[in-house]
Protein backbone atom coordinates (compact mmCIF):
# COMPACT_ATOMS: atom_id res chain seq x y z
CA UNK A 1 0.00 0.00 0.00
CA UNK A 2 1.72 3.38 -1.00
CA UNK A 3 1.95 5.37 1.88
CA UNK A 4 0.93 9.31 1.57
CA UNK A 5 3.62 12.21 0.61
CA UNK A 6 5.60 13.66 3.74
CA UNK A 7 5.87 17.47 3.41
CA UNK A 8 7.73 19.73 4.82
CA UNK A 9 4.88 21.24 6.87
CA UNK A 10 1.34 21.12 6.44
CA UNK A 11 -0.81 23.67 8.42
CA UNK A 12 -2.38 22.68 11.71
CA UNK A 13 -5.99 23.17 11.66
CA UNK A 14 -8.78 22.86 14.22
CA UNK A 15 -11.71 21.01 14.13
CA UNK A 16 -14.09 22.42 11.54
CA UNK A 17 -17.00 22.03 13.49
CA UNK A 18 -15.18 24.41 16.12
CA UNK A 19 -14.73 27.35 13.60
CA UNK A 20 -18.01 27.05 11.66
CA UNK A 21 -19.72 28.86 15.09
CA UNK A 22 -17.44 31.63 14.71
CA UNK A 23 -18.26 31.76 10.81
CA UNK A 24 -21.61 32.26 11.67
CA UNK A 25 -21.20 35.09 14.33
CA UNK A 26 -19.18 36.33 11.06
CA UNK A 27 -22.15 36.34 8.84
CA UNK A 28 -24.52 37.41 11.49
CA UNK A 29 -22.48 40.49 12.08
CA UNK A 30 -22.16 41.71 8.74
CA UNK A 31 -18.71 42.53 9.22
CA UNK A 32 -15.99 40.85 7.62
CA UNK A 33 -13.01 43.05 8.00
CA UNK A 34 -12.19 46.39 9.21
CA UNK A 35 -11.23 46.13 13.14
CA UNK A 36 -14.10 43.77 13.60
CA UNK A 37 -15.46 41.89 17.15
CA UNK A 38 -12.64 38.68 16.69
CA UNK A 39 -9.63 41.45 14.84
CA UNK A 40 -9.78 42.99 18.58
CA UNK A 41 -10.05 40.07 20.68
CA UNK A 42 -7.12 38.58 18.51
CA UNK A 43 -5.11 41.01 19.29
CA UNK A 44 -5.11 41.34 22.71
CA UNK A 45 -4.95 37.78 23.16
CA UNK A 46 -1.80 37.93 21.42
CA UNK A 47 -0.58 40.12 23.40
CA UNK A 48 -1.77 38.42 26.50
CA UNK A 49 0.13 35.14 24.83
CA UNK A 50 3.34 36.92 23.72
CA UNK A 51 3.79 38.96 26.58
CA UNK A 52 4.22 41.92 24.38
CA UNK A 53 2.43 45.51 25.21
CA UNK A 54 1.50 46.42 21.19
CA UNK A 55 0.33 44.32 18.20
CA UNK A 56 -1.10 45.04 15.02
CA UNK A 57 -2.63 42.52 12.83
CA UNK A 58 -1.93 42.58 9.05
CA UNK A 59 -3.12 40.12 6.40
CA UNK A 60 -0.25 38.90 5.51
CA UNK A 61 3.77 39.05 6.94
CA UNK A 62 5.64 40.58 3.98
CA UNK A 63 2.59 43.55 4.03
CA UNK A 64 3.24 43.91 7.83
CA UNK A 65 7.49 44.32 6.90
CA UNK A 66 7.18 46.72 4.31
CA UNK A 67 4.40 48.87 6.52
CA UNK A 68 7.32 48.23 9.60
CA UNK A 69 10.08 49.86 7.25
CA UNK A 70 7.72 52.92 6.16
CA UNK A 71 6.66 53.05 9.83
CA UNK A 72 9.72 54.20 11.16
CA UNK A 73 10.64 56.16 7.82
CA UNK A 74 13.50 54.12 7.13
CA UNK A 75 16.04 55.20 3.77
CA UNK A 76 19.17 54.68 2.62
CA UNK A 77 20.96 50.77 3.25
CA UNK A 78 20.22 48.50 5.59
CA UNK A 79 21.92 45.90 6.52
CA UNK A 80 20.53 42.20 6.53
CA UNK A 81 21.08 38.87 5.67
CA UNK A 82 21.19 36.88 2.47
CA UNK A 83 19.99 33.80 4.71
CA UNK A 84 16.15 34.20 4.75
CA UNK A 85 12.92 34.21 2.63
CA UNK A 86 13.20 36.65 -0.31
CA UNK A 87 10.49 38.68 1.08
CA UNK A 88 12.78 39.75 3.89
CA UNK A 89 14.94 42.03 1.02
CA UNK A 90 11.99 42.42 -0.97
CA UNK A 91 10.20 44.61 1.63
CA UNK A 92 13.52 46.79 1.37
CA UNK A 93 13.34 47.29 -1.89
CA UNK A 94 9.43 47.77 -2.54
CA UNK A 95 10.61 51.04 0.10
CA UNK A 96 13.48 52.05 -2.00
CA UNK A 97 15.91 50.94 0.63
CA UNK A 98 18.84 49.63 -0.29
CA UNK A 99 20.37 45.95 1.11
CA UNK A 100 23.28 45.31 2.74
CA UNK A 101 23.86 42.08 3.22
CA UNK A 102 26.34 40.57 5.66
CA UNK A 103 27.77 37.13 6.57
CA UNK A 104 25.69 34.59 9.38
CA UNK A 105 27.16 33.06 12.38
CA UNK A 106 28.00 29.57 11.58
CA UNK A 107 26.55 27.79 14.33
CA UNK A 108 23.20 30.26 14.67
CA UNK A 109 23.21 30.64 10.87
CA UNK A 110 21.36 34.28 12.18
CA UNK A 111 23.10 37.60 11.17
CA UNK A 112 26.42 37.61 12.24
CA UNK A 113 27.11 41.01 14.78
CA UNK A 114 30.69 40.51 14.40
CA UNK A 115 30.62 41.35 10.70
CA UNK A 116 27.73 44.17 11.00
CA UNK A 117 29.81 47.09 12.09
CA UNK A 118 32.18 47.19 9.42
CA UNK A 119 29.49 47.28 6.56
CA UNK A 120 27.92 50.58 8.46
CA UNK A 121 28.14 53.67 6.06
CA UNK A 122 26.66 56.83 6.23
CA UNK A 123 23.63 55.41 4.53
CA UNK A 124 23.48 53.29 7.09
CA UNK A 125 19.75 53.79 8.45
CA UNK A 126 18.51 50.36 10.05
CA UNK A 127 19.20 46.35 10.32
CA UNK A 128 16.96 43.88 9.57
CA UNK A 129 17.83 41.03 11.20
CA UNK A 130 16.21 37.52 10.57
CA UNK A 131 15.23 35.04 14.03
CA UNK A 132 16.13 32.19 11.42
CA UNK A 133 14.44 29.00 11.77
CA UNK A 134 12.68 30.53 15.32
CA UNK A 135 16.35 30.44 17.10
CA UNK A 136 17.01 34.02 18.71
CA UNK A 137 19.48 36.51 17.37
CA UNK A 138 22.11 37.82 19.43
CA UNK A 139 19.78 40.39 20.30
CA UNK A 140 21.80 42.16 22.75
CA UNK A 141 24.87 42.84 20.52
CA UNK A 142 22.87 43.72 17.96
CA UNK A 143 20.76 46.00 19.99
CA UNK A 144 24.04 47.15 21.42
CA UNK A 145 25.32 48.27 17.70
CA UNK A 146 22.66 50.18 16.99
CA UNK A 147 22.29 52.29 19.89
CA UNK A 148 25.62 52.86 19.33
CA UNK A 149 25.49 54.25 15.55
CA UNK A 150 22.09 55.94 16.28
CA UNK A 151 20.55 52.91 13.70
CA UNK A 152 17.16 51.73 13.87
CA UNK A 153 16.61 47.57 14.18
CA UNK A 154 13.31 45.77 12.76
CA UNK A 155 13.33 41.96 13.57
CA UNK A 156 12.05 39.67 11.01
CA UNK A 157 10.17 37.17 13.33
CA UNK A 158 8.62 35.31 10.50
CA UNK A 159 9.79 32.02 12.63
CA UNK A 160 9.40 33.48 16.19
CA UNK A 161 5.85 33.24 16.88
CA UNK A 162 6.31 32.33 21.10
CA UNK A 163 10.13 32.03 21.19
CA UNK A 164 11.75 33.71 24.47
CA UNK A 165 15.56 34.18 24.71
CA UNK A 166 17.44 34.91 27.68
CA UNK A 167 15.32 38.07 29.35
CA UNK A 168 11.65 36.74 27.98
CA UNK A 169 9.92 37.26 24.68
CA UNK A 170 12.25 37.93 21.83
CA UNK A 171 9.44 40.35 20.57
CA UNK A 172 10.40 42.90 22.73
CA UNK A 173 13.78 43.38 21.35
CA UNK A 174 14.35 46.13 18.60
CA UNK A 175 12.07 48.98 17.22
CA UNK A 176 9.61 46.51 16.18
CA UNK A 177 9.77 43.27 15.51
CA UNK A 178 7.72 41.34 12.37
CA UNK A 179 5.72 37.89 12.44
CA UNK A 180 3.99 35.62 9.67
CA UNK A 181 0.80 34.10 10.50
CA UNK A 182 1.12 32.28 7.27
CA UNK A 183 -0.29 28.24 7.05
CA UNK A 184 3.20 27.06 7.33
CA UNK A 185 3.90 28.32 10.08
CA UNK A 186 3.83 27.47 14.05
CA UNK A 187 0.82 29.77 14.81
CA UNK A 188 -1.48 30.17 11.70
CA UNK A 189 -4.36 32.71 10.74
CA UNK A 190 -4.61 30.90 6.73
CA UNK A 191 -2.52 34.08 5.80
CA UNK A 192 -1.52 36.89 7.88
CA UNK A 193 1.34 38.91 10.20
CA UNK A 194 1.55 41.27 12.63
CA UNK A 195 3.73 44.15 13.75
CA UNK A 196 4.72 44.20 17.89
CA UNK A 197 5.89 47.74 19.01
CA UNK A 198 6.44 48.89 22.54
CA UNK A 199 4.36 52.20 22.72
CA UNK A 200 0.26 52.95 21.39
CA UNK A 201 1.88 55.76 19.56
CA UNK A 202 3.64 53.87 17.57
CA UNK A 203 0.61 51.09 17.30
CA UNK A 204 -1.59 54.21 16.14
CA UNK A 205 0.70 54.87 12.84
CA UNK A 206 0.99 51.21 11.82
CA UNK A 207 -3.20 50.89 12.22
CA UNK A 208 -3.25 54.78 9.89
CA UNK A 209 -0.98 52.86 7.45
CA UNK A 210 -2.41 49.54 7.37
CA UNK A 211 -5.73 51.19 6.07
CA UNK A 212 -4.23 53.69 3.90
CA UNK A 213 -3.49 56.62 6.15
CA UNK A 214 -6.82 57.55 7.32
CA UNK A 215 -7.05 59.23 10.58
CA UNK A 216 -11.78 59.52 9.99
CA UNK A 217 -13.37 59.11 7.96
CA UNK A 218 -12.52 62.19 5.41
CA UNK A 219 -9.00 62.58 6.76
CA UNK A 220 -5.63 61.06 5.10
CA UNK A 221 -2.30 61.11 6.99
CA UNK A 222 -0.09 59.40 5.01
CA UNK A 223 0.56 57.09 1.81
CA UNK A 224 -0.95 54.22 3.25
CA UNK A 225 -1.77 50.46 2.21
CA UNK A 226 -4.28 48.15 2.73
CA UNK A 227 -3.37 45.38 4.77
CA UNK A 228 -5.95 44.53 7.60
CA UNK A 229 -6.51 41.48 8.37
CA UNK A 230 -9.73 40.03 8.09
CA UNK A 231 -12.22 38.79 10.42
CA UNK A 232 -11.84 34.99 9.15
CA UNK A 233 -8.52 34.54 9.59
CA UNK A 234 -8.61 36.65 12.98
CA UNK A 235 -11.12 33.78 13.96
CA UNK A 236 -8.70 31.52 12.60
CA UNK A 237 -6.62 32.49 15.08
CA UNK A 238 -8.80 32.40 17.64
CA UNK A 239 -8.79 28.56 17.20
CA UNK A 240 -5.12 28.79 17.06
CA UNK A 241 -4.56 29.64 20.39
CA UNK A 242 -6.58 27.42 21.77
CA UNK A 243 -4.08 24.84 21.07
CA UNK A 244 -0.79 26.49 20.53
CA UNK A 245 0.87 25.18 23.89
CA UNK A 246 0.23 21.51 22.32
CA UNK A 247 1.18 22.28 19.12
CA UNK A 248 4.57 23.69 20.32
CA UNK A 249 5.39 20.58 22.50
CA UNK A 250 4.73 18.11 19.32
CA UNK A 251 7.30 19.70 17.73
CA UNK A 252 9.72 19.46 20.55
CA UNK A 253 9.03 16.00 20.26
CA UNK A 254 9.42 15.44 16.56
CA UNK A 255 12.72 17.46 16.90
CA UNK A 256 13.87 15.22 19.68
CA UNK A 257 13.61 12.12 17.52
CA UNK A 258 15.02 13.58 14.64
CA UNK A 259 18.53 14.86 17.01
CA UNK A 260 18.40 11.14 18.38
CA UNK A 261 18.48 9.53 15.23
CA UNK A 262 20.42 11.70 13.52
CA UNK A 263 23.27 13.49 15.31
CA UNK A 264 25.69 10.66 14.71
CA UNK A 265 25.80 10.13 11.56
CA UNK A 266 28.59 11.03 9.88
CA UNK A 267 28.38 14.53 7.45
CA UNK A 268 24.97 15.25 8.70
CA UNK A 269 24.74 17.89 11.29
CA UNK A 270 21.79 18.85 13.20
CA UNK A 271 20.95 22.62 13.26
CA UNK A 272 21.32 24.08 16.44
CA UNK A 273 19.56 23.28 19.41
CA UNK A 274 19.39 26.52 21.63
CA UNK A 275 19.56 26.71 25.33
CA UNK A 276 16.98 29.01 25.39
CA UNK A 277 13.82 29.01 27.71
CA UNK A 278 11.52 28.55 24.55
CA UNK A 279 11.68 27.82 21.34
CA UNK A 280 9.28 26.42 18.97
CA UNK A 281 11.34 24.33 16.60
CA UNK A 282 9.33 26.37 13.57
CA UNK A 283 11.59 24.20 11.32
CA UNK A 284 14.54 21.07 11.55
CA UNK A 285 17.60 22.54 9.27
CA UNK A 286 20.29 19.54 8.91
CA UNK A 287 23.46 20.41 6.91
CA UNK A 288 24.72 17.82 4.69
CA UNK A 289 28.50 17.78 4.96
CA UNK A 290 31.60 16.38 2.54
CA UNK A 291 31.69 13.85 5.13
CA UNK A 292 28.47 12.04 4.01
CA UNK A 293 28.72 9.71 1.02
CA UNK A 294 25.80 12.01 -1.29
CA UNK A 295 25.78 15.65 -1.57
CA UNK A 296 22.76 17.42 -0.35
CA UNK A 297 21.16 18.07 -3.67
CA UNK A 298 21.77 14.12 -4.52
CA UNK A 299 20.02 12.86 -1.02
CA UNK A 300 17.39 15.76 -1.46
CA UNK A 301 16.66 14.23 -5.08
CA UNK A 302 16.05 10.65 -3.36
CA UNK A 303 13.96 12.18 -0.47
CA UNK A 304 11.58 13.32 -3.55
CA UNK A 305 11.49 10.18 -5.52
CA UNK A 306 10.14 8.38 -1.85
CA UNK A 307 7.73 11.96 -1.87
CA UNK A 308 8.86 13.05 1.42
CA UNK A 309 9.26 16.85 -0.03
CA UNK A 310 12.03 18.60 2.38
CA UNK A 311 13.00 22.23 1.41
CA UNK A 312 16.52 23.29 0.66
CA UNK A 313 15.49 26.57 2.96
CA UNK A 314 17.28 29.03 2.13
CA UNK A 315 18.88 28.41 -1.10
CA UNK A 316 19.60 29.83 -3.18
CA UNK A 317 20.86 33.08 -1.24
CA UNK A 318 18.98 36.13 -1.88
CA UNK A 319 22.00 37.79 -3.17
CA UNK A 320 22.36 35.72 -5.72
CA UNK A 321 18.78 36.48 -7.34
CA UNK A 322 18.95 38.95 -10.27
CA UNK A 323 17.66 41.80 -8.61
CA UNK A 324 20.78 41.74 -5.86
CA UNK A 325 23.09 40.80 -7.76
CA UNK A 326 25.78 43.76 -7.30
CA UNK A 327 24.31 44.72 -3.90
CA UNK A 328 26.98 45.33 -1.29
CA UNK A 329 28.41 42.48 0.23
CA UNK A 330 27.23 40.00 -2.37
CA UNK A 331 30.46 38.59 -3.21
CA UNK A 332 31.27 34.66 -2.33
CA UNK A 333 34.05 35.44 -0.28
CA UNK A 334 32.07 38.49 1.95
CA UNK A 335 29.46 35.63 2.71
CA UNK A 336 31.49 32.59 2.88
CA UNK A 337 29.29 31.05 5.73
CA UNK A 338 25.93 31.63 4.07
CA UNK A 339 27.08 30.25 0.55
CA UNK A 340 28.49 27.01 2.20
CA UNK A 341 25.35 26.86 4.89
CA UNK A 342 23.37 26.82 1.49
CA UNK A 343 24.77 24.80 -0.20
CA UNK A 344 24.23 21.75 2.31
CA UNK A 345 20.84 22.89 4.47
CA UNK A 346 17.73 20.93 3.87
CA UNK A 347 14.85 21.50 6.30
CA UNK A 348 13.00 17.87 7.18
CA UNK A 349 9.42 17.40 7.59
CA UNK A 350 7.91 18.67 11.35
CA UNK A 351 4.73 19.50 11.91
CA UNK A 352 2.60 18.53 14.71
CA UNK A 353 0.69 15.81 12.79
CA UNK A 354 3.80 13.83 11.68
CA UNK A 355 3.25 9.86 12.78
CA UNK A 356 6.37 8.21 13.90
CA UNK A 357 5.96 6.09 11.05
CA UNK A 358 6.68 8.44 8.45
CA UNK A 359 9.35 10.07 10.61
CA UNK A 360 11.42 7.02 10.24
CA UNK A 361 10.48 6.46 7.04
CA UNK A 362 12.97 9.89 6.57
CA UNK A 363 15.15 8.83 9.48
CA UNK A 364 15.91 5.15 7.64
CA UNK A 365 16.54 6.77 4.30
CA UNK A 366 19.19 9.04 5.51
CA UNK A 367 20.56 6.19 7.47
CA UNK A 368 20.67 3.63 4.52
CA UNK A 369 22.13 6.73 2.27
CA UNK A 370 24.77 7.18 4.58
CA UNK A 371 25.54 3.47 4.72
CA UNK A 372 25.38 3.00 0.97
CA UNK A 373 27.10 5.81 -0.57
Amino acid sequence: MKSDPIYVTKPHLPPLKEFIPYLEQIWESGVLTNNGRFHQQLEQALCDYLGVSHISLFSNGTIALVTALKALRIRGEVITTPFSFVATAHALRWNNITPVFVDIDPETMNLDPAKIESAITPETTAILPVHCYGNPCDVDAIDQIAVNYNLRVIYDAAHAFGVNCHCGSVLNHGDLSVLSFHATKVFNTFEGGAIVCGNKETKDTIDRLKNFGFIDEITVSATGINGKMSEIQAAMGLLQLKTIDEVIDKRADIAKRYRSELDRIPGITCGLETQHSRVNNAYFPILVGPAYPLSRDELYAQMKSQEIYARRYFYPLISSFSMYRGSKGTFVNELKEANRIAAQVICLPIYPELKEESQGKIVRLIKKASRLG
